[in-house]
C-alpha cells in the first residue's frame, strides 16, 4: 500500500510576525503556534469523524456481497407485509403480557431467545410456541460470537437448538446474533449449519426505556413493506406501546408474519442494505 502523508501546513493561513520587542515577538510566537496547533487538532477530528461516518455505514460494510457476508436486514416485497421479533436474554416479566397482546390481534411474532433463557424459562418457552410464535436462536451464552472459532460457534448454536426444540419439538432455523455483532465468520458459520443470519432494518431502541410515545413513534416512522422489527421481551414499556403499533400497522394494511415466512423461498442474493432480493 502506498504511502502518503498529510502536510497540513499548506492548509493553514501564513500568518506574519510583526517586528517588535524580543519579549513582544515571543509573546506573539507562543499565541501563533497555539492557534495553529488548534487548528491542526480541529482538522484531525474532523478528518477522522468523516472516515468513521464513511467505513461504518452500511452501504461501506455490504458494499460488495464477493467480500462481505451480510444476515438479513430486510426483504424485498411489493405486499405490506413486516416482522416483528423480540429478543429474550435475561429477565421474563413481560413475556405472557406480549402473548396476550398479540393474541388479541391474531399476530404471530418471532422470539430469538437464549438458551440459557429457555432452560431458566422452560414454560415461557412452551407458551410461545403453543400460541403459535416461533421461537429462534439467539445463541446459548449470548457471548460476543465475532470472538469465538468456528467450531465454539457452531458448539453454541447447536446447544441453543437443542434446549428449544426439546421444549417445543422444533428446531430453530434461524439466528439473531447477541449485541448484533457479526462478521463474515460468524454468518458463513451459521450457515454452514442450515440456519439464517436475521437482523432487523426498523430497531424500537425499547431496551433504553424509551416511552410508549417514543417507541411507537420510531417504529411507525420507519417500517416499510418487508422490515423486520426488533424489540425486547423484558424492556419496560413494550407491552404498553405493542397494541398502539400493531393497531396502526394493521389499519394502514400490513400483515405481520413471523420472520421465517417474511424471508424469501429459493434463490436469493442480499444488497449492500441487507435487503433480501429474490435472485434474477
Amino acid at each position: 500500500m502506498r504511502k502518503f502523508t498529510l502536510n497540513m501546513g499548506k492548509f493553514l493561513p501564513k500568518l506574519p510576525i510583526k517586528r517588535g520587542s524580543a519579549p513582544q515577538q515571543r509573546r506573539r510566537f507562543r499565541t501563533l503556534i497555539i492557534g495553529r496547533t488548534w487548528i491542526v487538532a480541529g482538522v484531525l477530528v474532523v478528518s477522522a469523524l468523516l472516515i468513521y461516518a464513511l467505513f461504518s455505514s452500511p452501504a461501506v460494510v455490504g458494499a460488495s456481497a464477493t467480500t462481505r457476508k451480510l444476515p438479513v436486514y430486510c426483504v424485498q416485497s411489493e405486499e405490506k407485509r413486516a416482522s416483528l421479533t423480540f429478543d429474550a436474554a435475561w429477565g421474563n416479566e413481560d413475556t405472557q403480557m406480549l402473548i396476550d397482546i398479540l393474541g388479541k390481534y391474531n399476530v404471530k411474532a418471532t422470539f430469538f431467545v437464549v438458551g440459557d433463557w429457555a432452560e431458566k424459562y422452560p414454560e415461557s418457552v412452551k407458551a410461545l410456541s403453543d400460541a403459535g410464535h416461533e421461537v429462534m436462536n439467539h445463541s446459548n451464552k449470548h457471548k460476543h460470537m465475532t470472538q469465538l472459532s468456528k467450531e465454539d460457534i457452531i458448539s453454541d448454536l447447536q446447544a441453543c437448538n437443542k434446549k428449544v426444540s426439546e421444549i417445543t419439538g422444533v428446531s430453530p432455523t434461524l439466528f439473531r446474533a447477541p449485541y448484533g455483532e457479526y462478521d463474515d465468520k460468524v454468518v458463513a458459520t451459521a450457515e454452514s449449519i442450515g440456519m439464517t443470519t436475521v437482523q432487523w432494518d426498523v430497531d424500537s431502541l425499547d431496551w433504553k426505556e424509551l416511552s410508549a410515545t417514543e417507541i411507537t413513534f420510531r417504529v411507525l416512522e420507519r417500517v416499510k413493506p418487508g422490515s423486520i422489527v426488533l424489540f425486547h421481551n423484558a424492556a419496560k414499556h413494550t407491552p404498553e406501546a405493542l397494541p398502539g403499533i400493531i393497531e396502526k400497522l394493521q389499519a394502514d394494511g400490513y400483515t405481520l408474519v413471523p420472520a421465517s415466512e417474511l424471508l424469501l423461498d429459493g434463490e436469493y442474493t442480499i444488497d449492500h442494505e441487507g435487503r433480501q432480493i429474490p435472485a434474477q
